[in-house]
């Protein structure tokens, strides 16, 4: 099996820590720029796209207005994505951190997904 490889991607995000922290958060809220329809059951999230595509995650850490952890339940043991809110305390400003973990050959594709993703999410803030 090839090596998965650590990645990280920083949005900036025009919006308080507090509704970002909801988007990435909350069913409803992932569901209006991370995939068309979330459930969760016993921390558990099924992830559903309109072309049929289903993933399921298990919720590994959360903390409140910070961060979201997620692992694929189909993917390697050491692999996970994390969502997490940094403020500046400075300036105010927010930013998103996007971690995540693919191939040396699929992180460019994979980093294409996201900023997609982080449009979308940016799109629905209104940023």
């Amino acid at each position: 099996m090839v090596e998965k490889l650590k990645y990280i991607l920083e949005y900036e995000i025009k919006s308080s820590a507090k509704i970002l922290y909801n988007f990435i958060s909350e069913p409803n809220g992932l569901s209006q720029w991370f995939a068309d329809d979330v459930r969760v059951k016993d921390y558990v999230y099924t992830f559903a796209w309109n072309d049929g595509e289903q993933q399921t995650a298990k919720l590994l850490s959360i903390k409140e207005n910070k961060l979201v952890r997620f692992k694929w339940i189909d993917d390697e043991p050491h692999t996970y994505f994390e969502l997490e809110v940094i403020k500046d305390e400075l300036t105010q400003d927010v930013a998103l951190l996007v971690t995540d973990f693919a191939t040396k050959e699929t992180i460019k594709e994979k980093t294409l997904v996201w900023n997609i993703q982080i449009e979308n999410l940016q799109g629905v803030l209104g940023a």
